[in-house]
């Protein structure tokens, strides 16, 4: 479950946002902020921080206007919005054939590991997992808002959203390596 981790910036702001959405992205940022800064100084490269990169990008655009124009109709999308940028980096990650799954993985992996094609079939995988879940629960966030089924079934969209990749993510690498090493084809 370390995945989740990575994500407590993002839930901070649903959670935070039920007070007020400038709190909620300035919650967001800090956290996000902490969490890159606290990465960095344990020596973690870049480019295994992308989604840290990414949340304090979004929560940093997202605090300045929150505070300048708190009357926004944007305030009432949040969720959306928020879920709509995880299914772009995300996205973008598998994309450019760098998933951002990849990073957290090799805090768990041996360095051996690291090239191998299980491995990298597994980011991929659970990338695309985490993907499809941000784009499903953005659309569902927009139905949710734009039907006004209220606060209730908006946190449980988002709490889909994270919780069943998570669950994806802790399940999915043992089945795959069983499945795809060299030991379980022979057998």
């Amino acid at each position: 479950m370390n995945y989740l981790r990575g994500f407590i910036p993002w839930i901070a702001l649903a959670v935070v946002s039920t007070f007020g959405w400038q709190w909620g992205a300035l919650a967001g940022l800090v956290l996000g902020g902490a969490m890159l800064v606290r990465a960095r100084k344990a020596g973690m490269a870049a480019d295994a921080l992308i989604l840290e990169g990414s949340t304090v990008a979004f929560f940093t655009a997202l605090t300045i206007w929150a505070f300048a124009r708190p009357d926004s109709g944007l305030k009432d999308y949040i969720g959306a919005l928020a879920l709509s940028w995880l299914a772009v980096t995300a996205w973008t990650t598998l994309a450019v054939g760098r998933p951002f799954t990849t990073g957290v993985a090799r805090r768990q992996a041996p360095p051996e590991v690291w090239d191998t094609y299980v491995f990298k079939r597994i980011n991929v995988v659970i990338t695309r997992a985490w993907s499809t879940a941000f784009t499903l629960s953005a659309a569902a966030m927009v139905v949710v808002i734009s039907g006004g089924l209220g606060m209730v079934a908006a946190l449980a969209v988002q709490f889909a959203g994270f919780v069943l990749p998570a669950l994806f993510t802790a399940w999915y690498p043992g089945w795959a390596r069983s499945r795809l090493t060299p030991a379980a084809h022979r057998a």
